[in-house]
Parts: C-alpha cells; structure tokens; sequence
C-alpha cells in the first residue's frame, strides 16, 4: 500500500483514458511496473513506445513481477530471441521488434496466436507493428528525461 502511494505520488497528469507518471530511477520505473501489473485486464496486448535506453525492459521486468511470473532479475530484453515466454498458468509473452522490418517478418513471430491466448502479449518497440488486432490495447510511451527521469504515458488503462 505504502508503494502504491509512493508510486501515484509519481502520476504528474491524468487524463480521460490517458496517466502519466515520471520516475526517478530504474527502481522506480520497476516498482511502476509492478502497480500496473495489478491494473492490466487479462488477455490484452501492451504496446511499449520509445528510444533505445528508454525503460522499457525495465518497465517490463516490473509487470512480470507484479504478475508474480518472475523475479526481475530474470526478464531481459528478447532483442534477439524476439521473443520470451515467462510463467506456467498464467502466461506472459514479451516481444522486442526492434530488429523486425516489415510484414513478412513480423508474421514470423506468431504474435497473432499469441494474442488468442488468454495471456499477456508485451511488445517493446510497439511502434513497428503492422496490422495487428486484438481487443485490449494498451499503450505506453517511454520518454527519457534528464539523468535517470522516465515520463510514462499510458493510454487505453481507464482509470
């Protein structure tokens, strides 16, 4: 509960449908991941925007935790797997298509069987995605600041 107040002491704008939140440090961004973690309606696809050093893998590690799928220290960035599956029942996928170019390649992925399951469909550079459907959207704009500062921008969460 004490996190939870630290964390919407963080939240600098709300608007209809739309939250922003600055962080102070990698901590911080963590601990935010794990308060939406608790937010997020299950199945949906989070769409993560922003530049290389952003937070976003460390946003990602928050949400795994909160969902109780993994420690933090165990979620890294899939830049090169594309993809990481973390949980049993409960399923968490996170997706990087930073190296992805195009349709064909995306395809490769299997995002779309993904999103079909009764899971979490995260996927860091959000922005390349072509063409993809699912009913909960969620999207998160990582913004780097001075220092260790994130603004955090989340829109389809509600309130």
């Amino acid at each position: 509960m004490e996190k939870d107040h630290r964390i919407l002491e963080n939240l600098s704008r709300l608007q209809e449908n739309r939250l922003e939140f600055v962080t102070h440090s990698p901590e911080e961004t963590i601990e935010l991941g794990e308060y939406l973690a608790r937010r997020l309606p299950r199945p949906c696809l989070v769409i993560l925007q922003g530049d290389l050093g952003s937070g976003k893998t460390t946003l990602v590690k928050g949400i795994v935790a909160g969902l109780g799928v993994a420690r933090p220290e165990e979620v890294t960035s899939p830049s090169f797997t594309l993809v990481h599956e973390y949980g049993q029942d409960d399923k968490v996928y996170h997706a990087d298509l930073y190296r992805i170019e195009g349709v064909r390649e995306q395809a490769t992925l299997g995002l779309e069987e993904l999103l079909e399951q009764d899971a979490m469909v995260i996927v860091e550079w959000g922005e390349k995605l072509i063409d993809l459907e699912a009913g909960v959207q969620i999207r998160i704009r990582m913004e780097l600041l001075d220092g260790e500062d994130r603004r955090i921008t989340i829109e389809g969460l509600g309130d």
